[in-house]
């Protein structure tokens, strides 16, 4: 049994902390407000309440590891004193705007080890097209497309919010860094607007957001671009509602407030082309299921794949900042396999040893 401390109990934090329970983990939650109706409650998991950036985790003892899926500039900021304290490994899915690696010399001086944007995309996409790289060499293009919505039209936005709202938001106005011509670009978030087919959905449509993140500068590549998937319709009602003035955001966390009672999916495709023309490509689809929502699982999982992997290792990562693509193919053929194992339909080419 080792002791991991989770910050963060929303509907990703719930489910990894759930998870890594039953996996026989000792498991502490810190959450101002942790949603107790949503998670597994057994001997192996042990609440606190409180400001995560108040809790000195100096106080508990013995720690194998930390966990931060705190939203947003919280995040960052827990994700910063801990990586500059320098005595805890952290696995980071706060999916701040700040990335951890603008403190990676901090980290190094102190000791500090930290594995971030651990999650579906980024995180399993950039493991992909490390392994497209590592494959076929420099890449012509390399496209994500990732979404996660209701399996139907529900009216409305046809939207639900499967993390924090606040991030949605964010995707939806920061300005998003691709790779044109082999230079990073930046374009306005949600330009490039185009329709997609999603298999057994049909027609969807996705738009440039700034998910590349870490892959700009690790993958070489000549073009590169990540993009959001939403039903038809979606945007363009946001960008109305932007234009105007009319956007009001408390209205928005109500109205995009995830029903667990209502069908959902998410849904991923990772396509890269090399520069003598071959091409891979990966497609993760899940539904969900009883133990959670499908971007709970499909986040959640290799989230929990990259902490076993660093228990059963505890040498697997050097100190520093270190992205998920820095994985070997032996940990990312495990993250894949132990998701297949939980029910993700995940296709494409078996990862290499």
């Amino acid at each position: 049994m080792k002791v991991i401390h989770c910050f963060g109990a929303g509907l990703v934090g719930s489910y990894v902390a759930t998870k890594l329970s039953e996996r026989g983990h000792e498991v502490h939650i810190h959450d101002l407000e942790p949603k107790y109706e949503s998670i597994t409650v057994n001997s192996n998991i042990i609440f606190h309440r409180g400001d995560a950036l108040k809790t000195e985790l100096s106080d508990f003892g013995h720690i194998d590891i930390v966990v931060n899926m705190l939203p947003g500039d919280i995040g960052h900021s827990l994700t910063t004193k801990l990586a500059l304290d320098g005595s805890y490994r952290l696995v980071d899915l706060s999916f701040s705007e700040n990335t951890p690696d603008r403190n990676e010399r901090g980290s190094k001086n102190s000791g500090g080890m930290v594995l971030w944007d651990v999650g579906i995309a980024p995180g399993l996409s950039n493991m992909m097209l490390a392994e497209a790289f590592r494959v076929m060499g420099p890449l012509k293009n390399a496209e994500v497309r990732v979404g996660g919505n209701p399996t139907d039209l529900i009216g409305g936005w046809n939207y639900m919010a499967p993390f924090s709202p606040t991030d949605v938001i964010a995707e939806y106005t920061r300005p998003a860094r691709v790779v044109r011509n082999g230079e990073e670009t930046v374009l306005p978030a949600l330009s490039e607007r185009h329709g997609i087919i999603v298999p057994d959905r049909g027609e969807m449509e996705a738009f440039l957001t700034d998910g590349l993140r870490s892959v700009l500068g690790s993958i070489p590549a000549l073009e590169m671009s990540e993009y959001t998937v939403r039903w038809p319709g979606h945007i363009q009602k946001f960008i109305e509602h932007r234009d105007s003035g009319t956007l009001d955001v408390d209205k928005l966390l109500e109205e995009w407030w995830f029903n667990q009672k209502t069908p959902e999916f998410t849904w991923m495709e990772v396509v890269a082309t090399g520069l003598e023309g071959e091409s891979m490509r990966w497609e993760v689809c899940d539904h969900g299921g009883e133990d959670g929502s499908s971007m709970a699982r499909t986040t959640g999982l290799v989230t929990i794949g990259c902490i076993e992997a660093w228990l059963e290792n505890p040498d697997m990562l050097p100190p520093g900042v270190h992205a998920p693509e820095s994985l070997s193919p032996e940990v990312v053929r495990g993250i894949i396999r132990m998701m297949r194992e939980n029910g993700v339909n995940i296709k494409g080419p078996d990862i290499l040893i």
